[in-house]
C-alpha cells in the first residue's frame, strides 16, 4: 500500500531542498510537477489538498476525463506527446505544455489557445537521445520552432524539457540535463523576447541530479503516488 500522499510529498520535497542547496540554489527555484496518470481523479485531489498545485497528465483525454472530477485548484501540465488532432482540447485544458516538437504543433496549439481565449505556456521537447521510441524536436530543428514561437501571442514558450534513454542510471543522466541547459542558454541568447528560461527535466529516478544541474520543473510520479504498471513508468 502507498503511503499517506502528505507523507511521499514531504520526502519529496525534502530531497528537492537537499538538492537545491547542494547547487548553491533556493528550493523554490524548482517547480515540483506531480504526474498522476492512472491515477483516479480522487488521488489527485488529494494531492491537491496535501499542497501540490501542479499536476502533470500523459494524455489529453486522461486529463480531459479527469479534471472535472478533481474539482479546481490545480495547475495542469501536459508532459506527454501532443498529436496534432489534439492541439485544440489541449489548449483548453492546460495550462503548460511540455511537449511541443514541432512548428505544426506550436501553430495549432496557439490557434487553440487563441480561439479559448487563454493564455499557455509551453516548453519545446528536444529529442537528444534520438531514440525511436521518444517524440521530441531534433537540435538542429529547434531553431525554426523557437523563431514560429516570437510570432505567437496565446502560446509562451518558456524553455525546454528532456528524456534522457530510460535505462540510465541517476548520475548517467547528468550529461543530458547539462547539455539541455547549454541549448537552453545558446537559445535564450538568440531569442531574448522569448524570455527562455525553465528547464522541465528529472524524473522520480534522477530529479535530484536533474535540479543540481539548474532543473526548474521536476515531473515526479513514482515517488509520490506510488507504483505503477511498467508500461506507464517512463516519464515519472
Amino acid at each position: 500500500m502507498a503511503p499517506p500522499f502528505a507523507a511521499s510529498l514531504a520526502d519529496v520535497r525534502r530531497r528537492i531542498e537537499a538538492a537545491a542547496a547542494r547547487a548553491g540554489r533556493p528550493a523554490d527555484a524548482v517547480t515540483l510537477v506531480g504526474i498522476g496518470k492512472t491515477m483516479p481523479a480522487a488521488r489527485l485531489r488529494e494531492a491537491i489538498d496535501a499542497g501540490l498545485r501542479d499536476l502533470g497528465e500523459n494524455k489529453v483525454q486522461e486529463a480531459r476525463d479527469k479534471a472535472p472530477l478533481v474539482g479546481p485548484g490545480a495547475r495542469w501540465h501536459l508532459v506527454g506527446h501532443l498529436q496534432s488532432n489534439k492541439a485544440n482540447l489541449a489548449a483548453r485544458l492546460f495550462d503548460v505544455v511540455h511537449s511541443i516538437d514541432s512548428v505544426e504543433i506550436l501553430t495549432r496549439l496557439e490557434r487553440g489557445a487563441a480561439a479559448a481565449e487563454r493564455t499557455v505556456e509551453a516548453l519545446v521537447q528536444v529529442d537528444l537521445a534520438l531514440e525511436p521510441t521518444k517524440s521530441g524536436a531534433r537540435q538542429e530543428d529547434l531553431e525554426s520552432i523557437l523563431a514560429a514561437a516570437e510570432k505567437c501571442r496565446a502560446v509562451r514558450v518558456r524553455g525546454l524539457m528532456v528524456l534522457p534513454p530510460f535505462d540510465l542510471e541517476a548520475e548517467r543522466t547528468r550529461a543530458w540535463f547539462r547539455r539541455l541547459r547549454a541549448i537552453l542558454e545558446e537559445s535564450a541568447a538568440r531569442h531574448p523576447g522569448l524570455g527562455l528560461q525553465e528547464l522541465s527535466m528529472g524524473m522520480t529516478g534522477d530529479f535530484e541530479v536533474a535540479i543540481e544541474e539548474g532543473a526548474t520543473l521536476v515531473r515526479v510520479g513514482r515517488a509520490l503516488f506510488g507504483a505503477r504498471g511498467k508500461e506507464n513508468v517512463e516519464t515519472t
